[in-house]
C-alpha cells in the first residue's frame, strides 16, 4: 500500500468516523439524543413521549445506568434525560453537561410525564423512534442502524429530514468497510503518518485510560477490574485485563467520564485500546509505535464488526479483544502473519460469548476477550496455531472472519430473539 492508494485515505476516514467520544453506554445515549432532538424540534419540553425501539435497544438499555441522572436506569430515564436536559448538538455527549438541578428535574419529569415504551420490529436491529407531544403539537425523530444516524425528523405534518433506511446496518452514510483486510491494515500502519490520526488516537488514550484509572480506584458494579488486579499487580497480562475491565466497571455503572468508542460501542472502544496502551507504556514503547498499534487494533475490531453488525447476540468484546491482541502483535513486530494468526487463534477460543445487554457483567466478558486475544498471540509466538478445519476456523484469516460474521449476523439471529424474550420476562 502507498499513501496515494485510495485504501489509505479510506482507512483514515474510517478511524475518524468510528473513534468518537461518548458519555455513558451508547444505546441509552442514542435514546437521549433522539429525545433531545425531538424536544428541540417541538420547541418546548414535551408532556408526553412515545418511544418505539427494536429488541436490541431494549436489551442494551434495560440494565445500564444512565450517567448524569443520579443512578437511574432504563429507556424512560434515558429519554427523560434527553428531553429535559439534553443538548442535541452534542450528539453522543448529549447529556454530558447536566447540572444537579436538572437531575432533580429529570426525576420530577419521570413522575409526572406520560412516557410510553413500545417494542417494534421494522426490519432494523438498531431502531429508535421518539414522538414528543405538548398539547396539540408533536414532533418525531427516528434513528436507524447506528447511534447518530437520524433518518426522519418531523414537526407536525411537516417532514424536515427524510433519509433512506433500506441500505443495511450502516446505511450509506459511512465509508465502505469492504476495503478492510488484515493485510491491508498492517500495510497501512507500516506507512501511516501518525499526524493524520494523532488527535483522535491521543483522545482515545486520554479518555479511555482516565476511566480505567477511575474504575480501579472507585467502587463500580462488581469491581471486576480491581478483583483481577488483586495479587497480580506485577503480571502484565493481568494488568492489561484489569485496566480494560475496570474501565467497563465504571462505564456500565454510572461513571460520568466519557470514552472514545469503536463500532458504536464504548466497551469495544475500551477493549480495543486500553490493553494496547498499557502494554506499550509498560514496555516503554515510543508514542508513535503505540499510536500505530492503536490504528491496527481499532481497524481490526472494525473489520470484524463489519460482518457482524452493530448489535447482535454475539458479544462485541470478542472482536475488540481480537483487535487488542492484533495491536500488541503489531507492536511486537510480528507482521501480517503474526497479526493474522493472533486473530484466528483468538476467534477460535471465545466466539461463543453471547450478548445479553449492557450491564455490570460486561466487564468480566471484556476481561475474557482480552485474555483470548493475548492467548492467541502467545500461541503464535510459541509456534502453535489453529488451522482450517478446527471447528469454524477456515483456511485464511479473511475466510475465518467471514464465517464468524455470518455466524453472528445470521446464525445467532434466533438466539438474539430468545435472549430478548428471556430478558423481558418478569
Amino acid at each position: 500500500m502507498k499513501k496515494t492508494d485510495k485504501r489509505y485515505s479510506a482507512y483514515i476516514q474510517i478511524l475518524k468516523e468510528e473513534l468518537l467520544p461518548a458519555m455513558g453506554c451508547t444505546e441509552p445515549i442514542a435514546i437521549a439524543y433522539a429525545a433531545a432532538k425531538a424536544a428541540e424540534v417541538l420547541g418546548e419540553r414535551p408532556e408526553k413521549l412515545v418511544i418505539e425501539v427494536s429488541g436490541n435497544i431494549i436489551k442494551n438499555v434495560k440494565s445500564v445506568v444512565v450517567p448524569h441522572t443520579g443512578g437511574l436506569r432504563g429507556i424512560q430515564a434515558a429519554a427523560a434525560a434527553g428531553a429535559v436536559a439534553g443538548d442535541a448538538g452534542a450528539e453522543l455527549e448529549v447529556i454530558s453537561k447536566v447540572t444537579p438541578e436538572q437531575i432533580k428535574e429529570i426525576n420530577d419529569y419521570l413522575e409526572k410525564a406520560d412516557i410510553e415504551v413500545k417494542h417494534v420490529d421494522n426490519g432494523h436491529i438498531f431502531d429508535i423512534g421518539i414522538t414528543a407531544v405538548k398539547g396539540g403539537d408533536e414532533s418525531y425523530v427516528r434513528i436507524v442502524d447506528f447511534h447518530t444516524n437520524i433518518v426522519t425528523v418531523r414537526r407536525g405534518d411537516k417532514l424536515l429530514v427524510s433519509k433512506r433506511t433500506e441500505t443495511g446496518d450502516d446505511g450509506d452514510a459511512l465509508t465502505d468497510r469492504s476495503c478492510l483486510t488484515i493485510e491491508g491494515i498492517v500495510e497501512f500502519a507500516d506507512i501511516l503518518d501518525v499526524e493524520e490520526v494523532r488527535e483522535i488516537l491521543e483522545r482515545q488514550i486520554s479518555y479511555n485510560m482516565a476511566i480505567a484509572e477511575e474504575g480501579l480506584a472507585g467502587d463500580y458494579g462488581a469491581n471486576i477490574g480491581s478483583t483481577l488486579m488483586l495479587g497480580h499487580e506485577y503480571d502484565l497480562k493481568y494488568v492489561m485485563r484489569s485496566y480494560a475491565a475496570a474501565a467497563s466497571d465504571a462505564r456500565m455503572n454510572g461513571c460520568e467520564l466519557p470514552v472514545v468508542i469503536n463500532s458504536g460501542s464504548g466497551n469495544q472502544g475500551i477493549t480495543s485500546s486500553v490493553p494496547v496502551i498499557v502494554y506499550g507504556r509498560a514496555r516503554n514503547k515510543p508514542k508513535e509505535e503505540i499510536l500505530k498499534a492503536l490504528a491496527v487494533s481499532n481497524l481490526v475490531t472494525i473489520h470484524l464488526k463489519t460482518g457482524i453488525g452493530r448489535l447482535s447476540a454475539y458479544c462485541g468484546a470478542v472482536s475488540a479483544g481480537c483487535g487488542a491482541g492484533a495491536g500488541i502483535a503489531y507492536m511486537q513486530g510480528k507482521g501480517v502473519e503474526g497479526v493474522a494468526h493472533t486473530v484466528v487463534n483468538a476467534l477460535a477460543v471465545d466466539s461463543g460469548i453471547v450478548c445479553d445487554g449492557a450491564k455490570a457483567s460486561c466487564a468480566a466478558k471484556i476481561s475474557m476477550a482480552v485474555e483470548a486475544g493475548l492467548m492467541g498471540l502467545s500461541m503464535y509466538s510459541k509456534g502453535n496455531n489453529f488451522f482450517g478445519g478446527d471447528g469454524l476456523v477456515k483456511n485464511g484469516v479473511e475466510n475465518t472472519i467471514d464465517v464468524v460474521g455470518r455466524l453472528a449476523r445470521f446464525g445467532m439471529k434466533e438466539t438474539d430473539e430468545e435472549i430478548i424474550r428471556l430478558m423481558l420476562e418478569d
